[in-house]
């Protein structure tokens, strides 16, 4: 053989097993705290428009359209507003999120036809996401401190992570797994299990792309194994760090949205 080409094959063969020890040294947590951070906190502040399909069992599909808004605070907390404009009986709805990394959120609901603001109870966040196969819990994100997590596999593209919830009565799953990307940390794949080992959830990243220098997930489903129906959102007009201004985020805000998610 070539000695050139083998000493290009040992060093190639070291540098992935030096990787992969690196690798092996994180630990399920700090992957975890990664991903998260990746997954919801890019920039100090984002917006969204949102194309959501909602297909059922039978082929049949309804659409939502809202712009999504994010800010990020202190200690972790963030704020997310999401104001619907499509169709005529979502239109003007709007969802408003207080994340507290400490303790249970805060969000409300305004459903303008019935002229009501609703507040959602800290048990409702496992719930469907206004119809669809998304809960309210995708929106903002599940807190790691929820659960334990284990290290399943570091393979060549991603980690495979086991997460336990510490508290199970509190949620509908017995576990769930997560597929991380190694490069980008971003979560590609997540499956929910019962208590009787059985999937009956997915959700999935089917695109990514890089804005502003973060990895984005621009197209996303979830589907529900046991109805047969799925949901698949996709992102545009994404952008990072605009300079949203706190006061947005307040029930003031429920009834007349603001212009950052008009225009």
């Amino acid at each position: 053989m070539n000695p050139m080409r083998t000493l290009w094959l040992t060093m190639a063969f070291t540098l992935l097993t030096t990787m992969n020890l690196m690798a092996a040294e994180l630990t399920a947590d700090e992957v975890v705290a990664k991903a998260n951070q990746v997954a919801y906190y890019a920039g100090k502040d984002g917006r969204a428009a949102v194309k959501m399909t909602i297909s059922d069992s039978r082929g049949g599909t309804r659409q939502r359209a809202f712009t999504l808004l994010r800010l990020n605070t202190k200690d972790g907390d963030q704020k997310f507003y999401v104001y619907f404009t499509e169709p005529a009986d979502v239109r003007k709805m709007a969802y408003l999120v207080w994340k507290n990394v400490g303790g249970d959120d805060d969000r409300w609901l305004w459903l303008p036809a019935l002229n009501l603001k609703k507040r959602i109870a800290p048990g409702d966040k496992r719930t469907s996401f206004v119809g669809s196969d998304f809960l309210y819990e995708d929106v903002s994100g599940r807190s790691m401190h929820e659960d334990s997590h284990e290290l399943l596999e570091v393979a060549e593209q991603h980690y495979l992570i086991k997460h336990v919830p510490k508290k199970p009565g509190s949620v509908e799953f017995a576990w769930y797994t997560t597929w991380i990307d190694r490069e980008t940390f971003l979560p590609m794949r997540a499956e929910y299990y019962d208590a009787s080992g059985e999937r009956y959830r997915e959700v999935e990243a089917l695109k990514v792309e890089t804005i502003q220098g973060h990895p984005t997930v621009m197209i996303a489903e979830a589907r529900d194994l046991r109805s047969g129906s799925s949901t698949r959102n996709e992102f545009h007009k994404v952008e990072y760090d605009l300079g949203l201004k706190e006061q947005i985020f307040t029930e003031r805000f429920l009834r007349r949205p603001p212009r950052e998610v008009t225009r």
